[in-house]
């Protein structure tokens, strides 16, 4: 978790084959799960916003694992705001009202889409 701004925006390119541009917010976990990194751009640069955790670790769907064999997965906003007041989100069931997970649904609209994906120990 020692990259910044650019080296994130690299690995977005790079490994998870996206465009760090588009609008939509790149969610970094740490291996530990205890600290995590949000790169965003908007129309005059980049944020990034870190969180680490005193105690605990960020309840991450799927195992780390997981992630990182498929380099990353959608999430809501929802989902991503769960995650950082640390609600596990990992056993969320939906209503039978959605036709599909408000995630999948959410994936369109780049500003409400995030990629999630596992930093290795070097970022």
């Amino acid at each position: 978790m020692r990259k910044g701004i650019d080296g994130l925006s690299a690995l977005v390119r790079e490994r998870l084959d996206k465009d760090p541009l588009s609008g939509d917010a790149f969610v970094f976990v740490s291996r530990r799960r205890s600290m995590l990194k949000i790169l965003l751009w908007d129309v005059s640069g980049f944020w990034l916003a870190t969180k680490k955790l005193e105690r605990g670790t960020f309840a991450v769907r799927g195992r780390l694992g997981d992630i990182a064999a498929t380099g990353s997965h959608a999430l809501s906003v929802a989902e991503l705001m769960n995650i950082i007041e640390g609600i596990d989100v990992r056993q969320a069931a939906y209503h039978q009202h959605y036709a599909q997970s408000p995630s999948r649904m959410m994936t369109s609209t780049p500003e409400a889409a995030c990629a999630l994906g596992a930093a290795n120990s070097s970022g």
